[in-house]
């Protein structure tokens, strides 16, 4: 009897071992992820092929989202207040924690180690913490042209393998985009012209070939008013009041800080505008409106907006 027990306590000890040693098994091959190998501008990276926790750096956190990624840390912060998300981009990144803005290119790597990323996206501003960061998680570095988004959307989709979700999103917002823009020139009429602008301390920053600028001309095919300073790289065209004074435009987007605004509307060649006599004339906040124009998704929520801020000149 004695023995009898022995053996039965061995046998029990043994399948009790076998079924942790079975349990267990599955659940180290469950957290074993697959990677992929990318190109970007250092080269070649491995990758996970499904990252979950991706902190993103390079100010593309909106583009990494219409490829279908979602971010848990961003740079896409508000130009005028770091601390907190642009408006059009609260519903995108909700829940993600802002490390920094994605002109800094040093950023707190701590608060990144802290949100334990799987993969990290960063631009060639902050470079100089590429061995860094590649230290904490496989870190990807883009490089992004400012005048020609659609080819950063493309480029973005490149290096992730996600061509096709970046063509369908760029179809659809082209579709759109027409659409409005026709809607708007059988409203207003066809060779109506639109002028947009920052007002910055007594100096006008024309948007044409970039921003906001670049949605009412290429995107929604809106007219452009004669006169005005054509823009070559990044840099917006600068014009002073006697400047502006000579374009001649049917409709004005005036985009500044509330300052700016109140010292505008005081000066004699602004009211000497025929824009501004006929109250044709939207004033726009800088934040969030200087820089959306430079984000994709931006410019899908401007596509809406610019429609309702033509309909409230009529009222």
């Amino acid at each position: 009897m004695k023995k009898n027990s022995v053996l039965k306590t061995v046998l029990l000890a043994c399948m009790a071992l076998t079924l942790f040693v079975g349990c267990s098994q599955p659940s180290a091959v469950k957290e074993e992820k697959k990677t992929v190998t990318v190109t970007d501008v250092k080269g070649q990276v491995e990758i996970p092929e499904k990252p979950e926790r991706i902190v993103d750096l390079s100010g593309n956190s909106d583009i990494l989202s219409i490829l279908g990624y979602k971010v848990i840390g961003t740079a896409n912060s508000d130009a005028y207040d770091y601390t907190k998300l642009p408006k059009y981009l609260e519903n995108t990144l909700k829940g993600a924690k802002i490390i920094g803005y994605s002109m800094q290119d040093t950023m707190d790597v701590e608060a990144i180690m802290n949100l334990n990323p799987d993969l990290i996206v960063i631009s060639t501003v902050q470079e100089k913490m590429y061995d860094q960061l590649s230290a904490i998680a496989p870190t990807v570095m883009v490089k992004l042209e400012a005048l020609n988004w659609k080819e950063d959307v493309k480029a973005l989709a490149k290096v992730f393998n996600k061509g096709e979700a970046a063509n369908t999103w760029l179809t659809n917002y082209d579709k759109k985009s027409k659409e409005l823009g026709d809607k708007i020139k059988e409203a207003y009429g066809k060779d109506t012209t639109y002028l947009s602008f920052l007002a910055s301390g007594g100096q006008f920053y024309v948007f044409d070939g970039a921003g906001f600028g670049s949605v009412l001309y290429q995107d929604m095919g809106l007219g452009k008013p004669e006169g005005m300073p054509a823009q070559k790289d990044i840099s917006l065209p600068v014009l002073t009041y006697e400047g502006l004074a000579s374009i001649k435009s049917d409709y004005i987007f005036i985009i500044g800080t509330g300052e700016d605004l109140k010292s505008l509307e005081k000066n004699a060649i602004w009211n000497s505008l025929p824009a501004v006599k006929e109250g044709k004339v939207i004033k726009l906040a800088s934040s969030p409106y200087f820089v959306q124009g430079y984000s994709s998704i931006g410019r899908q929520v401007l596509l809406d907006e610019i429609m309702e801020m033509l309909n409230e000149t009529k009222q």
